[in-house]
């Protein structure tokens, strides 16, 4: 694995990026972040109060300001938001400061993971969350994937085994560079 190295974890929300960027992180004994827990330690609200108060726009403001301090840090972890490649500045930091991971769910996943979850303000609205999750997915998925370097399923696969995915694509990536 190269010795400076971010790595970004992106996709929808319910793929795992900070359940599995928090293992990851044990596993490399890098330092973890979560960029939505960021905002709400420095706002000192959590995410729904932000949307709440200050709508989605202005939550993505935060969240972008927090996306370029944190990739701007040195071999860490970051777990980001599903929404966080929604805006073109966050995709370049994303792309440009280190290796980012897409980490693909399919909807139906994605709907049983985050069903009772009550800290995802887009799903607890009047429409039908899978009615949601479709919309996001259809516009955000060409966007994770035009970030991501690397594509990982983690739909059917173990914690263990996107781990272990992840750390296989670090480690050939570094081979590469090496010849």
């Amino acid at each position: 694995m190269p010795e400076d190295n971010n790595i970004f974890l992106i996709g929808p929300m319910g793929a795992g990026n900070t359940t599995m960027g928090r293992q990851l992180a044990r596993e490399l004994n890098m330092p973890f972040y979560d960029s939505d827990r960021f905002i709400e330690e420095r706002t000192g609200a959590n995410i729904p109060l932000i949307f709440d108060l200050e709508g989605e726009d202005g939550f993505r403001k935060r969240e972008q300001a927090a996306i370029d301090q944190l990739t701007s840090m040195h071999n860490i972890v970051l777990a980001t938001g599903g929404g966080a490649v929604l805006r073109e500045v966050n995709r370049k930091h994303l792309s440009e400061r280190g290796t980012a991971f897409y980490l693909y769910t399919d909807l139906k996943f994605l709907l049983e993971r985050t069903r009772k979850d009550k800290n995802r303000p887009l799903l607890h609205g009047d429409e039908d969350p899978e009615v949601v999750l479709n919309r996001l997915m259809e516009q955000r998925d060409p966007l994770y994937r035009q970030t991501a370097d690397y594509v990982i399923d983690t739909g059917k696969s173990s914690i263990r085994g996107v781990i272990k995915a992840i750390i296989d694509c670090l480690d050939n990536n570094s081979t590469e560079r090496n010849k």
